[in-house]
């Protein structure tokens, strides 16, 4: 009887890390490009650029390789107001599109390593959610 209850919690405790194991960062990376293309391509295109002005662009940016927390935030929460961008100032709105912490640290990763853009670490799902709304005030 002691076996089965043993071989029954370690059968549970095996499923749990399985379920809950962290993606690697490619596996996120192409998560990612699938969440870009639903909720993002249509407003920063397919290559990034985003429309001067009016979107900012995401290829290159030096406001999402400088201020990850606060582009986190952005997703997380919404944005609007003035940021500036590669020396272009954008004053609009981006509303919160819904997604879970797991979805938007797949899109970051996807974005940060898309259109030339490296970053050598990953975004995770914890560190989404240490993220805080103060951080756009």
């Amino acid at each position: 009887m002691k076996l089965v209850i043993v071989s029954y919690f370690l059968f549970i405790a095996a499923t749990t890390h399985m379920l809950y194991q962290e993606k690697s960062k490619a596996e996120s990376i192409e998560a990612g490009a699938e969440i870009y293309q639903d909720f993002c391509v249509q407003c920063h295109l397919n290559t990034g650029a985003g429309v001067s002005g009016v979107f900012p662009p995401l290829k290159n940016s030096d406001y999402l390789l400088n201020n990850i927390d606060k582009s986190i935030a952005g997703l997380k929460f919404g944005l609007r107001g003035k940021i500036v961008v590669n020396e272009e100032t954008y004053d609009g709105v981006m509303a919160n599109q819904g997604l879970d912490t797991e979805e938007i640290a797949d899109v970051m990763n996807y974005i940060l390593n898309q259109w030339g853009n490296t970053y050598e670490g990953q975004i995770t799902p914890s560190q989404v959610n240490e993220v805080q709304k103060s951080l756009l005030d």
